[in-house]
């Protein structure tokens, strides 16, 4: 069991691992290898300490080599659900479930918006796991809306058991390769059904399907952990970056605005040493 997971590679993420590395903590890291595209994006950083007007890729890089001079490593996969066991937390991923002592969530704010009825519909024919759940619409129609390119793998691995796949790709260039995809240049509005999902209606398309599959990189905090009191579509923390659920811990944009670097690394900061506290009180 790991005695921390940290959710994201964001700023706030790789400055609590930093932190928890130093400390000797036993760390799994759920990410992505290239740390963020937030940061990799910008064109210029003005307001950092230490640093003048360097660009967002250059700073990227600096924080890559610096995450591999630690000795730290980032698992590359989505996490779909983060569950209490009891004594300490299940983290499931579409590969995998982990155990962890503690969490911090540094997911960020997310890009994509929420479908009408989305939360309401999770377990009952939505799902953001494609290797999870894909194999329930074994030959039937199902609609999936993808946000980045990066999960088109996943769409094509559904296309392999579904009859039929609508297509929503808020991107620009998909390259979805399969017979069975349609791609609906529209935009998703609300799903629709009674007990469970029965269609997908856009600005100017009604997609009838027995499920629908949202593929982004980042959950809504709440869907990804029940129970999580939210203040709007932020996590609400004390000023120890704690929720109002044992051990589990957020830092960085997800926590509210100003979204900025300086603020997401002192959060990472904060969150890792009350971490550090609270499994001392564990032992």
């Amino acid at each position: 069991m790991y005695d921390v997971a940290i959710i994201g590679s964001g700023l706030a993420g790789i400055s609590a691992a930093l932190t928890l590395q130093l400390h000797r903590k036993n760390i799994l890291w759920l990410g992505h290898q290239n740390l963020s595209e937030k940061i990799r994006k910008a064109e210029k950083i003005a307001n950092y300490p230490g640093l003048s007007m360097i660009s967002g890729s250059d700073f990227c890089e600096t924080l890559k080599n610096q995450v591999q001079q630690a000795g730290l490593s980032i698992t590359q996969e989505n996490v779909t659900g983060v569950y209490d066991g009891g004594s300490h937390w299940m983290l499931a991923t579409a590969a995998s479930v982990y155990e962890a002592k503690s969490v911090i969530l540094t997911t960020g704010v997310e890009s994509a918006k929420s479908v009408e009825g989305e939360e309401h519909f999770l377990g009952h024919g939505v799902s953001y796991c494609a290797t999870c759940d894909g194999f329930l619409y074994k030959g039937k129609t199902i609609a999936v809306v993808c946000t980045t390119k990066d999960l088109e793998h996943e769409v094509e691995y559904l296309a392999t058991i579904a009859d039929k796949i609508w297509l929503l790709a808020l991107y620009k260039n998909p390259e979805v390769k399969a017979s069975n995809v349609e791609l609906i240049l529209d935009v998703p509005q609300k799903i629709d059904g009674s007990k469970t999902v029965e269609a997908l209606s856009c600005k100017r398309n009604h997609l009838p399907c027995s499920g629908i599959f949202i593929l982004k990189n980042a959950i809504s905090p709440a869907v990804l952990v029940s129970g999580l009191a939210m203040d709007g579509q932020h996590i609400a923390v004390k000023r120890d970056m704690s929720t109002n659920l044992r051990g589990i811990y957020a830092a960085g944009d997800v926590t509210g605005r100003p979204y900025q670097y300086a603020k997401a690394a002192g959060e990472g900061n904060v969150a890792a040493h009350s971490v550090i506290a609270y499994l001392n009180h564990l032992e």
